[in-house]
């Protein structure tokens, strides 16, 4: 395989309509080097997928879910100079996607809901595939479940990474010698070739799978952002973006709260040392930011990130004083509840600790049940109202005066938890909602301006 390859990945706002879909269109006939494009679903259809999915709906509030679909796609149908050879096509998967959407088990059945949220990315590939052939370049549309082979736990398929190399060298890396390959992301099969989702910002983890499989040199990940910033723009417009970042930093900032990235991309870049590039589809001119293994600078503050709506809970007891075995007590509940803790500070007789709680689904797992067998133990007070700041940079722990000048920065703020010194690239600290647009501004001026 020659190591010059690179795969492109382009989001749901870059491949909304026809018009954006021209833009990325020309990034890739203009870079000699992709052979590989991996396409979101158009922006919009995903989120109607999801009603369809896991709401109850009366058949006509169905039926105009599926025509809110039909006219995002048809708008970018009816603007392709090769409409007449993609309307079949694109038929077959409307009416696949209607008799799913339709089905009577729907609601509770984990295969089928897979199935339906698959038609965005599977849609919008046959779409960009025929935008992208008009720029001149043979191109082939190809279905991603043939190589992304994942286990069978649907909406969150763990991928068999030597499975998806195999099938890919098999499979894949044929069709890239003569043509422009666009497939999906976010989508997946497991080995009986039941279609599988690899959950939240799959596509990004997508493209990192498929370029460590193919030995890939570099992945781009063109989005509706120049790169990476140093904060998120909208709360401070001093915010800007970061020429290079480490997989480390990146990884920290996808962590704790950076949209831009989804945690998982950062893992098969890492494991074969594959660049990561993150720009704009809109304007590939300004450049963007390189993630990569090793940087030319590697300063103590590189960026700030925000997590909302965090959970802290505090269990205490004053059997706790020099008891074994407390901690794993406490622990072994929560991981028996499948929630997953954050951040954790120890006393003599109390520990506290985060949940990350994206869309209130932690406060409904985090249920009485929880609660009660927690009180078996112990006593527990659950606080919420929180959002997690967090400052990545390099060599933290060792730097001198790093963490005074970030305490300095907020010393008029209330912070709870403060975790610093576990591993050299953050400090974190919860405040209160209702602050974290003022700490982040304070510390971005303190450390940025």
């Amino acid at each position: 395989m020659t190591n010059a390859l690179s795969i492109a990945k382009f989001g749901g706002t870059s491949v909304a309509n026809y018009e954006v879909m021209q833009n990325c269109a020309r990034i890739v006939a203009g870079n000699d080097k992709t052979r590989i494009v991996v396409v979101s679903a158009a922006a919009g259809v995903t989120n109607h997928l999801v009603s369809l999915a896991h709401t109850p709906m009366t058949q006509q509030q169905i039926e105009e879910t599926c025509q809110a679909i039909i006219n995002i796609e048809l708008a970018i149908l009816n603007k392709l100079k090769d409409k007449d050879a993609v309307e079949p096509k694109l038929n077959d998967l409307l009416d696949e996607m209607r008799s799913l959407a339709f089905h009577e088990e729907i609601l509770h059945r984990d295969d089928l809901k897979d199935q339906l949220l698959s038609m965005g990315e599977r849609m919008s590939s046959l779409m960009f595939s025929s935008v992208l052939a008009e720029q001149g370049v043979k191109t082939m549309n190809f279905d991603v479940r043939k190589v992304l082979r994942t286990d069978s736990e649907f909406g969150e398929g763990a991928p068999q990474i030597e499975e998806i190399e195999k099938l890919s060298k098999q499979l894949l890396a044929p069709e890239i010698k003569d043509a422009i390959v666009v497939t999906q992301g976010f989508v997946g099969a497991d080995e009986e070739g039941r279609t599988t989702t690899l959950g939240r910002g799959g596509s990004d983890f997508t493209a990192a799978l498929l370029a460590e499989a193919l030995d890939a040199e570099s992945c781009e990940i063109w989005t509706d952002v120049t790169g990476v910033y140093t904060t998120d723009p909208r709360i401070t417009p001093a915010a800007h973006p970061l020429p290079e970042l480490s997989f480390e930093e990146a990884a920290e900032m996808a962590t704790f709260g950076a949209k831009v990235l989804h945690p998982a991309t950062m893992e098969p870049a890492l494991r074969k040392d594959i660049k990561v590039f993150v720009g704009s589809s809109k304007e590939p001119e300004k450049g963007g930011t390189w993630i990569v293994r090793d940087c030319e600078h590697e300063p103590p503050y590189r960026a700030i990130t925000r997590r909302k709506e965090q959970v802290m809970v505090t269990v205490k007891t004053p059997k706790m004083m020099y008891a074994q075995g407390f901690l794993q007590q406490v622990f072994a509940i929560i991981a028996k509840h499948k929630l997953s803790v954050d951040l954790v500070t120890t006393s003599e007789i109390s520990v506290s600790f985060t949940l990350d709680n994206p869309a209130n689904s932690v406060a409904q797992r985090l249920n009485k049940e929880t609660i009660a067998e927690l009180e078996t133990i112990c006593d527990v007070k659950v606080e919420k109202g929180y959002d997690l700041v967090t400052v990545v940079g390099n060599n933290m722990q060792t730097a001198v005066g790093v963490s005074s000048k970030i305490l300095a920065a907020v010393s008029d703020f209330n912070l709870r938890m403060i975790c610093f010194g576990a591993n050299p690239h953050n400090l974190s600290f919860l405040v209160n909602e209702t602050d974290s647009d003022d700490v982040v501004r304070k510390l971005h001026t303190a450390l940025f301006e």
